[in-house]
């Protein structure tokens, strides 16, 4: 039996797995991997892995892992002696789950964003994402972050920034406080992209979410090469017209566009 995990910071998918497909499937709240320390998320951990049984193989995918929790991996153990690991980081989960066992370039559009060239083994390039205040082409985050730019200076047509405003802490005070003093800046950036997609045959808005996308394609995609391209994330699946449409003219391909990547991951792991 396959152990397939997926963890984001908002939830983890657990995705048990037997000869002939998912056998058991659970969610829990996601895990922050570098304060894994803390009780409560261990305690989470620990109840999750005790409700499958008969593993022989997990694999577990986080965002930001660079070495996996000893505490987890003690877990992991205890329960299943007699599996193998492996610890993985989100972008290859994405690579994977997008372009399967052929060669590729994965895009992880979301709140934030990352891409790759994968090999259709491993991954050969990265463009590091950046984060939000850097970098994150093409993301929810990065969308939020340029509407706020021009909201605070004032360049936003006036009728969509009464809309905002009927719905969001529109002033400069509030909106600088959002950002800077928020606990979670990028998911609050994020978290504006609802409001501008239900107004995207709007001009300003029009323009606004196709400048986020080339900035993505100019700046990672167009450097990998001729390779088709897979997108995982709610955020680009969302907007996967205006990538087709805009795509074309960069000589880009899309061949695949899924939510989040545990579907894929049980198609790649499956095989």
């Amino acid at each position: 039996m396959i152990l397939i995990v997926e963890s984001g910071a908002t939830k983890t998918d657990w995705c048990l797995m037997g000869p002939d497909g998912p056998v058991d499937r659970l969610q829990t709240p996601g895990m922050n991997l570098s304060t894994i320390a803390d009780e409560a998320n261990a305690a989470v951990f620990a109840k999750a892995v005790d409700a499958f049984e008969n593993v022989t193989e997990v694999h577990f995918y986080a965002a930001g892992l660079l070495e996996f929790p000893t505490r987890l991996d003690r877990i992991f153990r205890e329960r299943f002696p007699r599996a193998s690991f492996e610890y993985a980081s989100d972008l290859l989960a994405a690579a994977r789950a997008a372009c399967g066992h052929g060669e590729g370039v994965a895009a992880i559009l979301g709140t934030g964003s990352n891409t790759c060239h994968y090999d259709g083994e491993k991954i050969v390039r990265n463009i590091h994402g950046g984060g939000f205040i850097i970098g994150d082409e093409g993301s929810a985050a990065a969308l939020g972050r340029m509407f706020l730019s021009d909201l605070v200076k004032e360049l936003v047509p006036e009728e969509l920034a009464e809309a905002f405003a009927a719905f969001h802490e529109a002033d400069y005070t509030s909106v600088v406080r959002n950002v800077y003093k928020n606990t979670a800046p990028s998911r609050y950036l994020g978290s504006l992209a609802p409001f501008l997609l239900e107004r995207r045959e709007d001009p300003y808005v029009k323009a606004l979410i196709d400048r986020n996308f080339r900035d993505l394609f100019e700046r990672a995609l167009i450097r990998y090469g001729a390779y088709p391209v897979g997108v995982v994330g709610g955020f680009g699946c969302a907007c996967r017209a205006e990538l087709e449409r805009l795509g074309a003219g960069y000589g880009l391909t899309f061949t695949r566009f899924i939510p989040s990547p545990m579907e894929g991951l049980i198609e790649y792991h499956g095989v």
